[in-house]
């Protein structure tokens, strides 16, 4: 079995007919943490978008998580989405309902029925980031770190193999920010899940060093180093 979860190449990136990037190769593997850096508009969004299946993979091969991008359907994108984590930087909690229910809500859209193994998983992911009795809370009571612990609680419900993680840290404080970045590497080591996050924050990159994907001029530089 192979542990490459992420695997792209001579993949060229469109956003409708506009091309972003052109000829991307990248491989990430198992329990490996990658950094998907460049200005705005560079086309890191377009990136983790195609691999999500929001955008269509038009030319070149990509597979996320053993699923060929080329062969997706709108049958099938719910199927990707279970094998990955999604992290997004405004959390997209359900604001009409408590963070048990948010997490049930994901575990019965994709396919889960047994009550006791959804209270068992809500519990699991729950106890994972630390949050184990903030389940009855709504999103507006608790703070942005912990809003954020919830969304990644929410990408761990189906345990995914690679996680996509876009700007998790762009809206919290510093002290929040150690303490998001701290649970990610700790999940990527404890249940080898793949991270590839987008961020422009160079701070963070810098406390906490990792492989660098550079989206830049319309190509992606592999193992790029920080242009200071």
């Amino acid at each position: 079995m192979s542990d490459v979860v992420l695997e792209i190449s001579n993949a060229n990136i469109y956003q409708g007919d506009s091309l972003i990037l052109s000829d991307v190769n990248i491989n990430v593997s198992r329990s490996e943490f990658v950094y998907l850096v460049g200005k705005t508009g560079s086309g890191k969004s377009s990136l983790l978008k195609t691999l999500y299946g929001e955008l269509n993979l038009k030319s070149g091969r990509a597979v996320v998580a053993g699923f060929d991008l080329k062969n997706l359907t709108w049958k099938t994108v719910p199927f990707l989405r279970r094998n990955i984590g999604i992290v997004f930087q405004d959390f997209q909690l359900l604001t009409d309902r408590n963070v048990h229910e948010n997490l049930k809500f994901v575990l019965m859209a994709t396919g889960w029925k047994n009550d006791k193994e959804i209270e068992d998983k809500i519990d699991e992911v729950l106890g994972k980031v630390g949050l184990k009795t903030k389940g009855f809370k709504y999103p507006f009571e608790l703070s942005g770190g912990e809003q954020q612990r919830i969304d990644i609680a929410r990408a761990l419900l189906n345990s995914p193999k690679l996680i996509l993680a876009d700007e998790p840290t762009g809206n919290l404080d510093p002290e929040t920010t150690d303490e998001i970045m701290n649970l990610l590497f700790q999940i990527s080591k404890d249940f080898g899940t793949a991270i590839v996050m987008a961020t422009h924050d160079y701070m963070v990159i810098n406390k906490y060093p990792a492989r660098m994907i550079r989206t830049e001029g319309g190509k992606v530089v592999d193992n790029a180093t920080i242009a200071i």
